[in-house]
């Protein structure tokens, strides 16, 4: 079902082969960032000795202002004193983070003596990162790019997919263009945590999709999430291009794609109507497993993960 708010948040749907799916709406709430404070028992109490005292009595003018030449030591001979001392409250904090990881089920562990490199390291404010930049993803049916929607040139294509009935019982988006543009504006002019996207398959437009926040999502209400679980939503637009095994086969791509450039992000999840046989079918194909069934607003779901864990297992 459509979001059940006009917010910038998309909703929560299952994809099928036969192209159906149905969003539920995301609400505007961020979990807070984990252990903000991990580092702060590392503060080191430093003492200047009497000489640095006297220089600084000494070298202070008439004015009460001190020389540069004197200030610059001293914080220089501070500042050595300070990296030495930080240099075993570092090792024991790095190790704090590790076993905090492993209590959350983290798999990735961090060695405590070497931190990873800056480009590697998840930031906790981001919530979905660039979806445009993830690029072109090779696939066995062929080359596909997810590319955010735009309205002026997507919006006629996704109505039409929305307003085929057998699309309509599951998204409940039927209806004239105005309603189908206000679902994806909601998205588009939010704060990120939600990307509308076409799937273009060799160039060509078959696939619209959701990538989502879902631990931000009402589903998270309904599921014990995460921080970071993402969600995908996929309809398979054209007729032709259904029931064909194209839908576990991109879902398989896009949901390895999103554990690759959202490293933060340990598990993709998805909710398809637990009626809706050929979208379940996709899933487990696609690698997801089955957690539970789970009763949402608008539907009894069937809750599918694809671990990063098992990703090369399953």
């Amino acid at each position: 079902m459509p979001p059940t708010d006009a917010s910038a948040n998309a909703g929560t749907a299952p994809v099928t082969d036969t192209g159906t799916t149905s969003p539920t709406a995301p609400e505007s709430r961020i979990g807070p960032a984990a252990d903000a404070g991990a580092d702060s028992e590392d503060t080191l109490d430093l003492h200047l000795p009497d000489e640095f005292v006297a220089l600084f009595a000494e070298d202070t003018g008439a004015d009460g202002s001190r020389s540069l030449g004197a200030t610059a030591t001293a914080t220089a001979t501070a500042t050595a004193t300070a990296t030495a001392g930080q240099a075993g409250a570092s090792a024991t904090s790095a190790a704090t983070v590790e076993r905090a990881g492993a209590g959350t089920g983290t798999t990735t562990a961090t060695c405590a003596s070497e931190a990873p490199p800056a480009s590697t390291t998840p930031n906790p404010d981001d919530l979905l990162g660039d979806v445009a930049d993830w690029g072109l993803l090779s696939t066995p049916a062929g080359a596909l790019h997810l590319v955010p929607v735009r309205i002026e040139r997507d919006l006629p294509i996704i109505s039409r997919w929305m307003n085929d009935p057998a699309v309509t019982a599951f998204w409940g988006l039927a209806g004239p263009d105005n309603a189908i543009e206000e679902h994806l504006r909601s998205q588009l002019h939010g704060d990120g945590r939600s990307v509308p996207c076409m799937g273009l398959l060799e160039g060509t437009p078959m696939s619209y999709w959701e990538i989502y926040r879902a631990d931000l999502d009402p589903l998270a209400r309904h599921y014990p999430a995460r921080p970071h679980d993402t969600g995908v939503h996929l309809l398979i637009g054209g007729m032709g291009d259904r029931g064909r095994g194209l839908g576990g086969t991109l879902l398989r791509a896009v949901a390895d794609l999103a554990l690759d450039k959202r490293l933060a992000c340990a598990r993709v999840v998805a909710e398809p109507d637990i009626r809706n046989t050929p979208s379940v079918a996709a899933f487990l194909t696609a690698g997801f497993r089955f957690a539970a069934e789970i009763d949402l607003p608008a539907k009894r779901a069937a809750l599918m993960i694809r671990d990063r864990s098992l990703r090369h297992l399953l």
